[in-house]
Formats: structure tokens, C-alpha cells, sequence
């Protein structure tokens, strides 16, 4: 699978998924725009990247304000040229009890994981059409399937997300581009490092994992990078579970 020539813009590049997704789609030639708020993990990554032998830029920009996304739209085609691939990766959860939420937090936790995907999709999909091919990938959890305790305000925005991919993908289906979203479940990454590291927490999504461990970061970046292919050109409107089993039960 090659994506030579094309660029992938991804959203919270800087570590986790992001910095997996990013590093798969660089094995394969795709030149990089890395955003996150967090330059020095992009550097990082970046320098990663071009040790692949890919071309990588670093975009510091919160994804999630409306002015700084336009500004995106500006630079990220200035220094590497329209975007063919956009990943909305950038995510937040704030565990807490629902009626214990202020509306800040709810808005934090709904902007950073549902209206990003809408300035960036509006901002950077214009940028596909016309070439026959493109790709929107974006970022949902199995929390938009199932839920938990203390996960109202990321399950709710999760949930939009799959909402948003499926009508997205039906108005951009006469143009050729796809529109995806991903559900990982159980993943080793910065954002569930703390329960994994909850003794009790950590035993209870091991038990619920049919095949019994925490997923990889890699295995996620992989499947990106298939969805980016031309292989994956008749996969629209859909949502894939990336999580051992968990959902199946």
C-alpha cells in the first residue's frame, strides 16, 4: 500500500493514536501536516517521520477555535500542498459523574471531540474534490457503542461523531471521498494510561477483552493506513471496531 504524493493532515499528532497513524501513513510515502497544541511531541514526531523518509510539518493550532483552524486552512497547503487525508484524531475526556459536570467541562469535552471534526472537515474536504480520491477519517471509542460510569459527556461526543461520519460520507460520496470512523477500544496510550494503572480498573476491561489484553497503538496506525488506500475505496458511511471482542458481546 502506498500513498505517495498525498498528504494526510492529522489531528493530535503529538503522541498516542496520532503519533501511530502518522508514523504508518509515513512507512508508506504520504507527506505529513502533524497539529497538536503540543510542539515539542510534534518535533518529535516529525523527526520520526522523516527518518521514514517522509516529508513532515509541524502546525501548533487548537483545533477546536474556528480562527485558528481557518489559519490552518491556509498554511498546511502553503508549505505541503492541498490535503488528500484528513484523520480528526484530536481528543479530551474529563471522568466525572454527570451531575457533578459543569457546562464548561461539557463543552471542553464536546468541542475538542466532535465540533473539531466539523471545522476540519469544512476547512480541508474542499481541498480533495476534483481528484477522484480523498479520505476523512475520524476518531470515535467504543464508548459511542457502550458506556460506563463517569463517561456522559465523551460517549455523547462519540456518538455524534459516528452520526457525523455517516452524513458526511453520504454528501461527499459523488466526489470519491470516503469518510470513516474508527472505534478503538482498550488501547495503551496517554489517555487511558490511568486506568491501566488503576489496579481494579485495569482488571475490569481485561476481563472484558475476548482476547484478553490491551490493544496497540500501531494496530490502530495500521488500519488507518488501509482505509487510506485505494484497496479501501468502497468503504464509506461506516464505522470499524478496533477492540479485541469487547463489543460483540
Amino acid at each position: 500500500m502506498t500513498l505517495t504524493g498525498r498528504v494526510a493532515l492529522i489531528t493530535g499528532a503529538s503522541r498516542g493514536l496520532g503519533k501511530a497513524m502518522a508514523l504508518a501513513l509515513a512507512s508508506a510515502g504520504a507527506k505529513l501536516a502533524l497539529v497538536s497544541r503540543d510542539v515539542a511531541q510534534l518535533s518529535a514526531v516529525a523527526h520520526e517521520a522523516r527518518a521514514l523518509g517522509a516529508e513532515a510539518q509541524v502546525f501548533r493550532a487548537d483545533v477546536a477555535d474556528e480562527a485558528q483552524v481557518r489559519q490552518l486552512e491556509r498554511d498546511v497547503p502553503a508549505k505541503l500542498g492541498p490535503v488528500d487525508i484528513l484523520i480528526n484524531n484530536a481528543g479530551t475526556v474529563i471522568r466525572s459523574l454527570c451531575l457533578d459536570f459543569t457546562l464548561a467541562d461539557w463543552n471542553t469535552v464536546l468541542h475538542t471531540n466532535l465540533t473539531s471534526a466539523f471545522l476540519m472537515s469544512r476547512s480541508f474536504v474542499p481541498q480533495m474534490k476534483g481528484k477522484g480520491y480523498g479520505r476523512v477519517i475520524n476518531i470515535s471509542s467504543i464508548m459511542a457503542h457502550i458506556s460506563m460510569q463517569r463517561r456522559t459527556a465523551y460517549s455523547a461526543s462519540k456518538a455524534g461523531l459516528l452520526g457525523f461520519t455517516r452524513a458526511l460520507a453520504l454528501e461527499l460520496a459523488p466526489d470519491k471521498i470516503t469518510v470513516v470512523s474508527i472505534s478503538p477500544g482498550p488501547i495503551l496510550t496517554e489517555m487511558t494510561a490511568p486506568v491501566a494503572a488503576d489496579p481494579v480498573a485495569n482488571a475490569t476491561f481485561s476481563q472484558r477483552v475476548p482476547l484478553g489484553r490491551w490493544g496497540r497503538p500501531e494496530e490502530v496506525g495500521k488500519l488507518a493506513l488501509y482505509l487510506c488506500s485505494d484497496e479501501a475505496s468502497f468503504i464509506t458511511g461506516t464505522d470499524i471496531l478496533i477492540d479485541g471482542g469487547w463489543c460483540a458481546q
